[in-house]
């Protein structure tokens, strides 16, 4: 693995060995900005990109691109972006699903358009494995795959599940070689 900084966007607990980004200032954030601004970290700085529940807040009209274009030139070659995301696919069949009743529906709205908590809390962008993939690939990203759980972080998104079922789309992808 790339030695460098282990960057986690949108982090809420402090983990040793990682450095977090959040748009609130919290006592565990170590900068406060967005995922769209890492001009405070320099080129091939970071050795891994960990950002769950963040890029779907971000627009699909050139905001979302610009970030993954910022995670790809702050990353190291051979650096690690793992990403989770609501998966569009996955909420509408539950949205869908006959046994869902209203006020399940409900909880799924809010995870497709944002829970609007605080003002963070809105999601811009829909995403898919298909439609994620596509802007990785366009930002220079390599071995791009979709994994089952993370397991990183505790309370992070990438494990949630609603009426049982994964409601993450979590890709994996890397700066350099497509053999990684």
């Amino acid at each position: 693995m790339t030695t460098g900084i282990r960057l986690h966007i949108g982090g809420q607990g402090r983990r040793e060995g990682w450095t977090i980004l959040d748009p609130v200032a919290r006592p565990q954030t170590d900068h406060v900005g967005t995922a769209g601004d890492l001009s405070f970290l320099a080129d091939e700085s970071c050795s891994e990109i960990y950002a769950s529940h963040v890029l779907e807040h971000l627009g699909y009209d050139g905001e979302l691109q610009a970030a993954l274009a910022g995670f790809h030139r702050v990353l190291a070659p051979g650096g690690r972006l793992r990403v989770s995301v609501p998966d569009m696919d996955v909420l509408c069949r539950l949205f869908l699903h006959h046994n869902v009743k209203v006020d399940g529906k409900f909880q799924i709205m809010r995870m497709l358009f944002g829970g609007r908590q605080d003002a963070h809390d809105v999601h811009l962008s829909g995403l898919t494995f298909d439609f994620l993939g596509n802007f990785l690939t366009q930002a220079g990203f390599k071995a791009i795959r979709r994994v089952q759980e993370f397991g990183e972080f505790a309370n992070d998104g990438s494990s949630y599940r609603f009426l049982g079922v994964l409601v993450s789309c979590n890709i994996e992808a890397f700066k350099g070689a497509a053999d990684v």
